[in-house]
């Protein structure tokens, strides 16, 4: 789009909407065959109850990986178009259709776990429907052929892939930590689950402007980019970094203030509750400081065709800093949960120290995609 090739962001659109959906099908093969190793290797030994509800959960849920896929596939489409309300509405929509039907299912008809996992795949697959069609429509900027015949192009493909692969991978290692990480925290004892579970919960509210920002980031970036003006690079990087800053210090403020009523929301047990609020407060400070340079500028480079640097740097930082330290620290120097949320703090400092550097050397402006 950058470079005014429109016709070649279609057929881009195209390579990208039946690939990400032929790679989560067989994602939600894979899954579904590892079943059981999934949830014995990563829990262990938990009671037979407990594991039948997180067997019913996955098996509902995995179902809906092809749909959200496609969902976040076209959501992205509509935003290199600059229209990021369509994905907006679309999001909305989904979560009525999954907060209604979780009401409905488990305070009506009172279906328990399956009750919670229906509504998620039912609304992903709206979602997935609901946005193909919107891009289906031709007189859109960028929109998908209407065809069930794919007729794979390789070097399309392929540019995909050098931004996607090492972005996936990055993704993809961050979640196997969390899940090495969420191990750990389960043999501190069920109160540390559930701060931890409670945390996560409000950790992504917490760096939710973050997160939107840097999807404008990518949008932005990849533009100037293609049209080769870095000036305007470094300058929409910097103000877009700014005001990252200044919204995690409003929402974290917001949040902050609001914390025990949300606490009594959940209805946790003393220790619990203490836990999490240590947790979410300690968090809230490190989010507003560090989160942008660790999370927003790395955006800038990927938008760059930078990927792979992302990924070997984030990759790295996270299994030795955030995974080792975990242990070290939530462990061995007897912090429990609260630990492995300093570890992960850590982290983010060596990713900021190692991106900026990178940014100020300059190297990722020689990766575009043509």
């Amino acid at each position: 789009m950058g470079q005014g090739r429109k016709e070649g962001a279609g057929k881009a659109a195209d390579q990208l909407v039946w690939f990400i959906t032929i790679c989560a099908v067989g994602i939600t093969l894979l899954i579904y065959a590892c079943r059981h190793w999934i949830l014995h290797g990563v829990f262990g030994q938990i009671d037979a109850d407990v594991m039948g509800h997180a067997n019913t959960y996955l098996l509902i849920v995995t179902a809906s990986i092809p749909f959200i896929a496609l969902y976040n596939g076209g959501a992205a489409i509509f935003r290199t178009m600059g229209n990021s309300k369509i994905s907006m509405r679309v999001a909305i929509v989904m979560n009525i259709i999954n907060v209604t039907g979780n009401a409905i299912l488990i305070y009506g008809v009172k279906m328990g776990t399956a009750g919670v996992a229906i509504p998620t795949l039912v609304s992903r697959i709206v979602a997935a429907v609901l946005i193909m069609v919107l891009l289906c429509d031709s007189r859109r900027e960028i929109s998908v052929t209407r065809s069930l015949r794919y007729r794979p192009d390789f070097s399309l493909i392929r540019k995909i892939l050098s931004v996607g692969v090492p972005n996936g991978l990055e993704n993809s290692m961050f979640q196997l930590g969390k899940i090495i990480v969420l191990s750990l925290v389960s043999t501190f004892g069920t109160y540390a689950i559930a701060a931890n579970a409670v945390s996560n919960t409000l950790a992504s509210f917490q760096v939710l402007p973050g997160m939107a920002i840097a999807l404008a980031v990518t949008t932005v970036i990849a533009r100037c980019v293609g049209a080769g003006d870095y000036e305007q690079v470094k300058y929409y990087t910097k103000k877009l970094i700014l005001i990252t800053h200044g919204a995690l210090i409003v929402t974290n403020l917001i949040i902050v203030v609001a914390l025990p009523l949300i606490l009594k929301i959940y209805n946790l047990s003393d220790i619990t509750a203490e836990t999490t609020s240590q947790i979410v407060i300690f968090y809230a400070v490190c989010s507003a400081l560090f989160w942008p340079l660790s999370f927003t500028l790395p955006a800038t480079f990927r938008a760059s065709g930078d990927a792979r640097m992302c990924m070997i740097i984030s990759v790295t930082s996270m299994w030795i800093f955030r995974v080792i330290f975990s242990y070290v620290l939530g462990k061995y120097l007897g912090m429990g949960v609260f630990g492995v949320w300093v570890a992960m703090i850590i982290d983010w400092l060596v990713r900021e120290f190692c991106f900026v550097l990178r940014y100020r050397s300059g190297k990722w402006k020689h990766h575009a995609i043509s």
